[in-house]
């Protein structure tokens, strides 16, 4: 059902998630809009200023490098200083009830461990924007090092003593998802009994694939967004509300 008002969704959502044995929250960047993080795709959204770089042009050209690591410090003052919102929050007190044993995320911003969650917890499928490691040698690299390079030298991307280039660790388009974490993902998703969709689009896949998983192995399926998606007709619940007003009530202070 799509919930007709905020207050219906709110309802709607108390009853299945006091129903429910385990909760698996799968999260998308319209839970981290409100921290003044934008998002991809919606107006205004990164994708509508910038094309994605793809990660074959990053790997086989240096301006391209340097433009990805340009764009990344373009963003730093809004990374930084965001903390975690009221969806963030409200996930945590799941978390920390027993309701929810993780939360997978599409996003990159630290906000789920910075809300509470244990960073093992953190289902990361798009990797972490907050530091970089060497695509040859995997050693990581703060940011904080990698700005300095790029001061030093002009802004040109610096590699890894390996020889190896050095990238956030983030999944860009056409980089392979991290093996671990879409099979610890897929492993909760058939593990629970009601999935909760929040904040993703539903078009990238295999991410976009988990809603369905929980269907398939019989969880209830709810929808936050305040678009629609292609996954609403089959979802339980759906909420076309701000994603913040509509998790407040399921904060529980600590």
């Amino acid at each position: 059902m799509i919930a007709s008002d905020l207050e219906t969704g709110r309802r709607e959502l108390a009853q299945l998630l006091d129903s429910a044995r385990v909760v698996l929250p799968f999260t998308g960047a319209g839970i981290s809009t409100e921290t003044g993080i934008p998002d991809f795709r919606s107006p205004g959204g990164f994708w509508t200023k910038f094309r994605p770089i793809p990660f074959d042009e990053f790997l086989a050209s240096q301006e391209m490098r340097n433009e990805s690591w340009r764009r990344r410090f373009a963003l730093e003052e809004q990374l930084a200083s965001a903390r975690p919102g009221r969806g963030h929050r409200a996930l945590a007190s799941l978390y920390r009830a027993g309701k929810a044993p993780a939360v997978v995320t599409q996003n990159i911003d630290n906000l789920h461990q910075e809300s509470g969650i244990a960073a093992d917890d953190v289902i990361e499928l798009h990797g972490n924007t907050t530091y970089a490691i060497c695509l040859q040698c995997e050693q990581r690299y703060e940011l904080a090092w990698v700005q300095a390079q790029l001061a030093a030298s002009g802004g040109r991307a610096p590699d890894c003593s390996c020889g190896g280039h050095i990238k956030t660790a983030t999944i860009s388009f056409g980089q392979a998802m991290p093996d671990a974490a879409m099979r610890r993902a897929e492993e909760l998703t058939r593990g629970c009994d009601l999935f909760l969709s929040i904040g993703s689009s539903l078009l990238v896949w295999p991410a976009a694939g988990l809603p369905l998983l929980a269907k398939r192995t019989g969880a209830r399926l709810v929808i936050i967004n305040r678009e629609p998606t292609e996954f609403d007709d089959m979802a339980d619940l759906v909420v076309h509300e701000d994603i913040g007003s509509t998790l407040e009530p399921f904060i529980i202070a600590h």
